[in-house]
């Protein structure tokens, strides 16, 4: 490892030693970074590493609120702005219990490369809360969220920080949100939130976007060795929308779904996912991925299982970090896995991620497959600066030829630097190189 990098590595784990989530995030860059610090040594000189890798802003605030019963819940938030090189800050709000400093600060890290690869004028951002949606009423959630956005509004706008959607936080959140934001600040500035209903400046297929982009990239990675979808088994894991968009477009370009899950286990259908149920559970019901057995004829619910035990060619990791681990992967592997492809933030650990290279499968790293739901939402943010409303299939043929584009700048680095089919590679170099030119091009800010 190059001595520059080794020490900066080494700095940044001594100020986050209680942040294993943000470390793992900087190490994978960072460790794809040699030939680029040997081909331009102006990094190391103008501190490009350690200008990228600090947060600008880091907002912690407390969140209280009134449950349907009169009684007082506080609560954490967070927003961290952590490069506006390219743009405003842009990335998601999470309400999850799960939610702490550690994993904001990964999150966000992560959303800057992968905004840089979009090709879009959006620097990296994220935020959220430890507060647990489910079994909330509307009335609480919407309480919740008034409560948040008093804090946070202070720092949002158009030009500034604009948040969208994450785990917990879908269409009717950002209305709430964008409701509270409109009341205290007196304007009505629809480019200050993304992934909004259509009816207050949403974009079309931005619900989509995030599963229908994981499924693009994944089919150009296959058009390389002359292969397709068309014929594929595949298994996803999640139920939201990422995963639930994902499956949809897996099912149009020809494939199979098997398999899904939530937290409470895995769902098998053999004889493909009935997409129509498991929407109507999540988005309607609301339900459990588990209520699905009861409606469809010869499918089994694993409980505490998840969907990697299941024969398939394909898998698509789409619920949350660190899902699939070294064991997971062997288990693919034996049952026939040829590609494996991230629709969630970092969902396979660095020791799985080792095997799957060992082995020569294709492998999407996250940060580029999964860039369609923040390259929708810039594109929200341009229909909302020009007054325009897009078609559905305008949107989205934008954000096929974004995610194709991706796709080749990860594959352009993997090839030039002789690291061919690796993507994790491909995507590092690619979405730093354009962040770290604009750092240098700025001068010391």
């Amino acid at each position: 490892m190059n001595p520059y990098i080794k020490r900066v590595l080494s700095e940044t784990e001594n100020r986050n030693v209680s942040q294993p989530l943000f470390l793992q995030a900087v190490n994978e860059v960072l460790d794809c970074l040699d030939p680029i610090i040997e081909e331009t040594p102006d990094i190391e000189v103008c501190s490009i590493l350690e200008r990228i890798i600090e947060p600008e802003r880091q907002v912690m605030f407390r969140i209280c609120w009134t449950d349907d019963a009169g009684k007082i819940h506080v609560n954490r938030g967070y927003r961290i702005g952590f490069n506006s090189t390219l743009g405003p800050y842009k990335g998601g709000l999470r309400f999850h219990p799960s939610v702490n400093l550690d994993v904001v600060k990964f999150l966000a890290f992560e959303q800057i490369f992968k905004n840089s690869l979009t090709g879009l004028p959006i620097g990296g951002g994220k935020g959220g809360a430890n507060f647990d949606p489910k079994g909330k009423s509307d009335a609480e959630i919407m309480r919740f969220c008034q409560a948040f956005m008093i804090e946070l509004h202070h720092f949002l706008g158009e030009d500034k920080d604009v948040p969208a959607g994450d785990i917990g936080v879908g269409p009717r959140e950002i209305g709430y949100l964008f409701g509270q934001y409109k009341r205290l600040t007196k304007r009505f500035e629809s480019g200050v939130f993304t992934g909004k209903n259509a009816n207050l400046g949403g974009s079309l297929a931005r619900i989509e976007a995030t599963g229908f982009g994981t499924v693009y990239f994944a089919n150009a990675m296959l058009a390389t060795e002359d292969q397709s979808l068309e014929g594929k088994t595949a298994v996803v894991s999640g139920s939201g929308n990422v995963a639930i968009y994902c499956a949809k477009k897996l099912t149009e370009l020809g494939a199979k779904v098997v398999a899904m899950s939530d937290s409470d286990g895995a769902i098998h259908d053999p004889f493909g996912i009935d997409l129509e149920v498991v929407r109507s559970l999540k988005e309607i019901d609301r339900a459990r991925i588990s209520e699905y057995e009861k409606h469809v004829t010869g499918s089994k619910f694993y409980p505490d299982e998840n969907v990697w035990q299941f024969k398939c060619d394909l898998a698509f990791p789409c619920a949350t970090q660190n899902e699939l681990d070294k064991k997971d992967v062997k288990t693919l592997i034996g049952n026939g896995c040829v590609a494996i492809v991230e629709g969630a933030n970092m969902p396979t650990t660095p020791s799985a991620i080792e095997l799957i290279q060992s082995k020569e499968l294709f492998f999407a790293p996250g940060k580029a497959a999964n860039a369609g739901g923040v390259a929708v939402s810039a594109l929200e943010m341009q229909q909302n600066a020009s007054l325009q409303k897009w078609s559905f299939s305008d949107v989205d043929q934008k954000l096929q030829k974004i995610m194709t584009s991706i796709h080749d700048d990860c594959q352009h680095y993997s090839q030039k630097y002789k690291r061919p089919k690796d993507y994790v590679f491909g995507a590092n170099v690619a979405g730093f190189l354009r962040v770290a030119e604009a750092v240098h091009a700025y001068g010391v800010i």
